[in-house]
């Protein structure tokens, strides 16, 4: 297999064996639903231990192959606290931002408007195993 964008059916595969893959997680909700003959959308959540949760919400687009993400939002929660998340919404006036436009990290304080490039984020290969990893090391730290 070349990868898990390389078809609707491959990434599914992928959605629903990340806890095998990935002993850290706890539980997944995360859910594959086709949206007609080029669309899905991917949502549900990942949990992990001491209350940290990946909530995942991507758009597929498969009208011509490989997949691609073309929207996501990723957020991680610690029990009621929002820690971070990402997304793709552009900020075109943001000079820092410009060398991973528009993928990008919000970050507290003024979680909404504190925003650092993201060039682990892409809309043409998966995401999840970074986010996973990095939560795995914040996890190591706790």
């Amino acid at each position: 297999m070349n990868g898990p964008l390389r078809s609707a059916e491959d990434y599914e595969l992928y959605l629903y064996a990340l806890a095998d893959h990935y002993p850290s997680i706890r539980h997944s909700t995360l859910t594959l639903v086709r949206r007609g003959a080029a669309l899905a959308r991917v949502s549900g959540e990942l949990f992990f231990d001491h209350g940290i949760r990946l909530i995942v919400r991507e758009r597929l687009t498969y009208d011509r192959l490989p997949v691609i993400i073309d929207w996501y939002g990723y957020e991680v929660w610690r029990h009621e606290e929002k820690l971070y998340w990402y997304d793709p919404q552009p900020h075109p006036n943001d000079s820092v931002l410009l060398a991973t436009h528009p993928h990008h990290k919000h970050l507290p304080p003024n979680i909404k408007n504190n925003r650092i490039p993201a060039p682990e984020m892409s809309f043409t290969r998966p995401n999840l195993a970074f986010l996973i990893h990095e939560i795995e090391e914040f996890i190591g730290s706790i």
